[in-house]
């Protein structure tokens, strides 16, 4: 009889136990829901310094550090919040200024958002949207390269000679599609297949189904064979905080989650740092313009290994970073005039040092 209390004890004291270990926390964490400004206006709520616990002190070194750079436009967001905004050399937040090539994200986008549509499909071949012959390749060569070889500079065209044309004649073999990756402008194509299949100018879909619809001001400007966007820094902050949100402005689906998340990890086996027209921090390697040398580590050392980017000719820059629900923007004149770059620059990482400094 006492063997069987026994037992009977210590299979209630299992079962005890197991309710302890397993039981749900009744009162979890309310997880923190991102904010999203108006779409007309200027209000835009504001997260203090002081709120988020981080360095007063280091703010201004990065200030000063920003100017000195040539600066216009910085803003850090936070929760989708305005923790810092300041602007630097004549500008304001009123005034426009150029994306460059950080505005090949947007072209991403449009895609993602055309192909929800089923207007097109990113694994078909471009010449299916294009007339044969928007290449100086043979029609089997031509008919290699899919819009998704554009998405992600996989398109085996030439880019040593006159990357910025895309005309028939510029665009000439260097390999098969999809087997190199090099940067090169003619990802502008697409914007001509969004076109085609839509039956509208790329403008005017660009700004009914993705600029009108965040709030974004601006417009595309043609420069020569390249297509230019040209914002406000706000505008720019709007479009990182939409990507932040994984594709939606509040609870409004802008752009699909499966879509974007393709867009933001590696797309391709040559280019471990490099999405859909993203730049990807915290790989094991990277390819960078203009050079078919793979770099070993992170792109930028010293940024969170988690952030994506849109990079810029004359560092324009768009840093998204999920695991901090942080947004930066940094609008300006090349940081470096003596070493000016396409994309990546040695800014970068001088940047995200003052950055740290806020909050490590």
């Amino acid at each position: 009889m006492k063997n069987s209390y026994l037992i009977i004890i210590l299979f209630l004291s299992f079962i005890g136990c197991s309710s302890s270990d397993e039981s749900p926390n009744t009162n979890p964490e309310p997880e923190q829901t991102l904010y999203f400004p108006p779409l007309q206006g200027s209000n835009w709520e504001t997260k203090s310094i002081t709120s988020l616990d981080w360095n007063e002190d280091a703010v201004a070194p990065l200030l000063a550090y920003l100017e000195q750079k040539n600066t216009k436009g910085f803003i850090i967001l936070v929760d989708g919040k305005i923790v810092m905004e300041n602007y630097f050399n004549g500008h304001s937040a009123s005034t426009n200024w150029y994306w460059a090539s950080a505005g090949k994200t947007l072209t991403a986008t449009m895609v993602g958002i055309a192909e929800q549509e089923n207007l097109i499909n990113i694994n078909n071949k471009v010449s299916d949207y294009l007339n044969p012959g928007w290449t100086s390749l043979t029609p089997e060569k031509e008919d290699l390269i899919t819009n998704k070889h554009l998405l992600t500079m996989t398109s085996g065209l030439e880019d040593a000679e006159n990357e910025d044309c895309v005309t028939p004649e510029c665009l000439v073999y260097k390999a098969d599609a999809g087997t190199r990756w090099a940067y090169h402008n003619v990802y502008v194509k697409l914007q001509d297949v969004i076109a085609e299949a839509s039956g509208q100018t790329y403008n005017n879909y660009f700004n009914s189904k993705l600029r009108d619809k965040i709030g974004m001001n601006g417009n595309w400007v043609n420069l020569g064979n390249n297509s230019v966007y040209t914002s406000t820094t706000r505008s720019m902050a709007r479009f990182g905080l939409l990507m932040l949100n994984k594709g939606k402005w509040n609870d409004a689906i802008i752009l699909n989650e499966a879509y974007f998340n393709s867009a933001t990890t590696t797309s391709q086996n040559i280019n471990e740092g490099y999405g859909y027209l993203w730049w990807l921090n915290g790989k094991s390697s990277y390819h960078l313009p203009q050079t078919q040398f793979e770099f070993q580590g992170s792109l930028i050392p010293s940024g969170p290994n988690d952030m994506f980017m849109a990079l810029g000719k004359n560092d324009q820059k768009i840093y998204v970073i999920p695991s901090k629900k942080m947004v930066v923007i940094r609008m300006g004149e090349v940081a470096n005039p003596d070493n000016p770059t396409f994309a990546l620059s040695g800014f970068d990482d001088e940047l995200w040092q003052k950055i740290n400094a806020l909050y490590e």
